[in-house]
């Protein structure tokens, strides 16, 4: 009998058996799904879509036209400009500070713009930059973010369990730089954010590693318990100087435990749509693997293994196997770990290589979901067994925003 892998494996060599690899395909059915079930997880608040995520305009409009999705997190100011100006989304909340002049000369300059983006900041050099391009008596006021450090530091501050991330990390030095934003002409605080990525961006059941997995839990809980009433306590402390328009939370790791508390207002996921690897390392909600990459096999250079051209699109972050693609499709092979997914070939071992001939294909998963994009300059959307639509990503577009 077939089993599901089986059949997404004939269900996209039929849609894609006019293509020459390596490509890259969305199924529609998959990320529709994973589109509906970050909302039902959200209960009831909005989610904002993480762009660095998705990375292909096309997917983004897709995602923000459902019930439920609204606004765009970005991850640089020009990116964020391009999506206001494409019309994308009237409300983008860039995820990071910038340091980007000539963005922030050409954000001042457009009343337009400046109603639309939302800059990150947690620091005065950050207000001091932006006043330096564009003194406030020049332009409309800017929409600010103060990002909140969400990350764990028990035992008085001796154990960092986080990312090292925003230097305002408590309820006062929230409350204190709001004062000093609300004290500076040409700001805005219309909001505040606080990502925790020790819980949404950390699998909590990590393969073969069940004590890791029984740790990673524990320390989740203490951190969830803590964050729930530090960031209430911060928002407390920043509504006494500015009244915010939302307050952004999580990732989609997290979807359901941060729009649980009731300090936050919406909540941020894009990875989800996309179901990369690490997602599989999670417990709660794993979503539905919707983005793939296909290689062509070029070589059988003996029993048990194949050898497909490039397959080296490794994610970012600790360099470890996580980080490597996965061959999927179809099920039974692996990569060698003497050699692992290289630049122009990758050999797979596994009782599936023996039915592989050149020229079929193996298709992939990408560790992390947007990275993906930057390695294609489009992406072929799959209904059924139907490539419905080809789309450009942002490479396609002309663009590398990072």
């Amino acid at each position: 009998m077939a089993t599901d892998r089986d059949k997404l494996r004939d269900r996209l060599e039929r849609a894609t058996a006019h293509l020459d690899p390596p490509y890259a395909v969305v199924d529609l059915s998959a990320f529709d799904g994973n589109a509906n079930a970050l909302v039902d997880r959200a209960a009831g608040k909005p989610v904002r879509v993480a762009s660095k995520s998705v990375r292909v305009r096309e997917l983004l409009t897709r995602a923000l036209d459902r019930p439920g999705w609204h606004g765009v997190m970005a991850f640089t100011l020009p990116e964020a400009i391009w999506l206001a100006r494409t019309g994308v989304s009237d409300d983008v909340l860039v995820a990071y500070p910038t340091a980007d002049r000539g963005a922030l000369a050409e954000l001042a300059a457009d009343p337009v713009l400046a109603a639309a983006v939302t800059l990150m900041v947690d620091d005065t050099a950050q207000l001091d930059l932006v006043d330096e391009v564009c003194p406030p008596g020049r332009r409309p006021p800017l929409r600010l973010c103060v990002d909140l450090d969400a990350s764990w530091r028990p035992l008085g501050g001796r154990v960092h369990v986080g990312v090292r991330r925003s230097p305002v990390h408590s309820a006062r030095a929230a409350g204190a730089f709001a004062a000093t934003v609300a004290g500076r002409p040409g700001f805005r605080l219309v909001g505040l954010m606080s990502y925790e990525a020790q819980i949404a961006g950390l699998g909590d059941a990590p393969p073969g590693q069940a004590l890791l997995g029984t740790a990673i839990r524990a320390a989740q809980r203490g951190s969830y318990r803590e964050l729930l009433a530090r960031r209430a306590a911060a928002v407390a402390a920043v509504r006494e100087h500015a009244d915010l328009e939302f307050v952004n939370g999580g990732g989609t790791g997290s979807v359901a435990a941060t729009s649980a508390d009731p300090a936050v207002t919406e909540v941020t996921a894009g990875s989800g749509l996309y179901g990369p690897t690490l997602f599989d390392a999670y417990r709660a909600w794993r979503p539905t693997p919707a983005a793939f990459f296909a290689c062509a096999v070029v070589r059988r250079p003996g029993p048990g293994l194949a050898t497909v051209l490039g397959g080296g699109w490794i994610a970012s972050g600790p360099a470890a196997d996580s980080r490597l693609p996965r061959p999927w499709l179809p099920a039974g092979l692996k990569l060698l770990g003497a050699e692992g997914a290289g630049e122009v070939q990758t050999p797979l071992a596994g009782a599936a290589a023996d039915t592989l001939r050149v020229g079929d294909r193996v298709w992939f998963r990408h560790a992390k979901a947007g990275e993906l994009c930057e390695h294609v300059n489009e992406v072929h959307l799959v209904d059924g067994d139907v490539v419905v639509a080809t789309v450009p990503t942002y490479r396609g577009e002309g663009h590398a925003f990072l």
